[in-house]
């Protein structure tokens, strides 16, 4: 009997010992060394097993990070208001440099035929201008008769150019109009010879001190005068060719 009873108990003895527990079975567990663990107490360990800890202070945290409306459309108006400040600050400081490129520009450009004073009906004035060898010649001694004075100069350009188209017209007309080369240059053998040299062979005066150009109001070269017999200047030109040289003799001094 004792025998039996052993065996009875042995066989329901786990096998290391400890009573097994089965929290799903409905008939109570039995006796065990350990307590038994419930469900709600699996799943903690079940969460404590993972790689993520929640802690109620990031609870806290989040709510502490909150979105005011309010500031942020604040934000956004300074942001914009400040964005225009500037934009309409860089285009006035455009705008103002290209109007002072556009007087700088206006200072710097050089003067044109339109820049001289207008003389037409004027008489010659009474100054003085001097020959190679430094002789004074008044200007007003020239007349007498029909005239053309070519204000001239070696390091004007289109100066350059009708040179030789008023030593052609000069051979054409020469007997009846006198020719008058006046250099703003001061005398010299180069100033001389450089006229010489393009064929002009008409009187050549320098005006090295200004006194004739300044009187006459010249800012701009070349100029031509056509003056009458009487000492009157009829016409003021720019650069000519020789069709225009013999036009205007023909129509204002013959």
């Amino acid at each position: 009997m004792q025998t039996h009873l052993a065996r009875l108990i042995g066989s329901r003895a786990p096998a290391d010992g400890n009573a097994q527990c089965d929290p799903s079975s409905r008939k109570p567990p039995a006796p065990c060394h350990r307590r038994c663990p419930s469900p709600r107490g699996q799943r903690d360990r079940g969460l404590r097993a993972g790689s993520s800890t929640v802690h109620p202070s990031g609870a806290d945290n989040v709510a502490r990070v909150k979105v005011r409306p309010r500031l942020l459309v604040v934000s956004l108006l300074t942001a914009a208001i400040v964005s225009l400040g500037l934009g309409w600050a860089i285009a006035r400081s455009s705008t103002d440099t290209s109007g002072g490129s556009d007087s700088a520009d206006s200072q710097l450009r050089p003067p044109t035929i339109e820049t001289n004073a207008v003389v037409k009906g004027d008489g010659l004035p009474d100054v003085d201008v001097q020959t190679l060898d430094g002789t004074e010649v008044s200007i007003r001694s020239l007349g007498g008769q029909p005239m053309v004075i070519n204000v001239w100069g070696s390091t004007c350009v289109p100066c350059q150019k009708e040179l030789p188209d008023f030593a052609a017209a000069h051979l054409t007309y020469g007997d009846q109009v006198r020719f008058v080369g006046i250099s703003f240059l001061g005398a010299s053998d180069r100033e001389e010879s450089f006229a010489r040299d393009r064929g002009v062979q008409y009187e050549l005066l320098y005006d090295g001190d200004g006194a004739f150009i300044n009187n006459v109001g010249i800012a701009a070269f070349p100029v031509t005068l056509f003056v009458n017999a009487d000492g009157i200047i009829v016409r003021q030109t720019g650069q000519l060719n020789e069709e225009s040289i013999t036009k205007f003799i023909e129509s204002d001094l013959l």
